[in-house]
Order: C-alpha cells, then sequence, then structure tokens
C-alpha cells in the first residue's frame, strides 16, 4: 500500500539533505520540499512558532518503520512530526511507478 509521509524541518538546506538520504536509500520513491511555512504549536508549556520547510515522502506501508528511523537519526528536533496517511486511491501508472521505485522491506 502506498503512503505518504510527512516530516517539517528547520532549514531548505536541511530539507534538501534529508530528502537525498532518504531517496538514495530508496526509502521513499519521490519527496516534495514546500516551504517556508509558518509552523505555530505547543512545546515545552509554551505557544512556539517556527518557520519550517514540510517534507512529503511517497513511500510504502512495508517501509515505514525504516523510513521513520532513517528520519529520525538524522532529524535535529528531539520530538520531530513524522506523519504517515495512507494513500486509499490514485492514478495506477503513478501508484506503479512509486511500487518500481522504492526497495522491498526485507533489502
Amino acid at each position: 500500500m502506498a503512503i505518504q509521509v510527512m516530516t517539517t524541518i528547520d532549514a531548505a538546506a536541511r530539507a534538501e539533505e534529508l530528502a537525498a538520504v532518504i531517496l538514495e536509500q530508496r526509502l521513499a520513491a519521490c519527496c516534495q520540499i514546500i516551504g517556508p511555512v509558518t509552523s505555530m504549536y505547543w512545546w515545552q508549556g509554551k505557544l512556539d512558532r517556527a518557520e519550517e520547510w514540510l517534507l512529503v515522502f511517497k513511500s510504502s506501508d512495508e517501509l515505514y518503520p525504516t523510513l521513520e528511523q532513517a528520519i529520525r537519526a538524522r532529524h535535529p528536533y528531539e520530538c520531530p512530526e513524522i506523519l504517515a496517511t495512507e494513500v486509499k486511491h490514485g492514478f495506477q501508472g503513478y501508484l506503479d511507478w512509486l511500487a518500481g521505485n522504492v526497495r522491498k522491506a526485507d533489502d
């Protein structure tokens, strides 16, 4: 099953570096980097605000644990946002391309 995995990071250069590492490992078929975006959130008991870049990885459900681990290993945040959503429907040609451009979970 196809999934989209989102995370945010504090700099455009870090976003590109993280995307490159994930793609080189074939943990995602592609990554969209969107930003800057303004994030507002509660952190350590106070309302905070940050300029961030949103990364949206296209991957497979079976790779999620390895993908999450790879993001966490390189992410500068103490508690990074890492959220996965299932792709219920999509253009079959794109979904086939995605499946053909990520590694298998046991590789």
